[in-house]
């Protein structure tokens, strides 16, 4: 399992525990250090099954200050968040060629 990871954010954290309560010790991924690829973005929407703007968090400044909306298609939202990768929900859990955004953070025990 891979944890795109956020370890300032309280249900990054949870979602951590939660997993390792399970005897899971998920690959971390520090995704604002080590950001996704445009592909490896791709890759997450598809395995996610969600519009882009559903793993993106609209409401940081970056969103407004590059010129998004929500009503942006979404090879220009996955761009947007390759190229800022503080726009992405945190976090996304990856189990196999499935994924889970952990909000709430429970929703990571859909992968086990």
């Amino acid at each position: 399992m891979i944890l795109w990871h956020n370890p300032r954010c309280s249900k990054s954290r949870q979602a951590l525990a939660l997993l390792e309560e399970a005897g899971v010790t998920p690959q971390i991924r520090r995704y604002l250090e080590d950001a996704p690829t445009l592909d490896e973005l791709r890759a997450a929407q598809a395995a996610l099954g969600l519009p882009a703007i559903e793993i993106m968090r609209p409401k940081e400044a970056a969103f407004r200050e590059m010129g998004l909306s929500k009503d942006a298609d979404d090879e220009t939202l996955l761009r947007a968040m390759a190229e800022q990768p503080k726009l992405i929900e945190r976090p996304v859990a990856f189990a196999g060629d499935r994924a889970v955004i952990g909000r709430p953070p429970q929703r990571v025990r859909d992968l086990l």
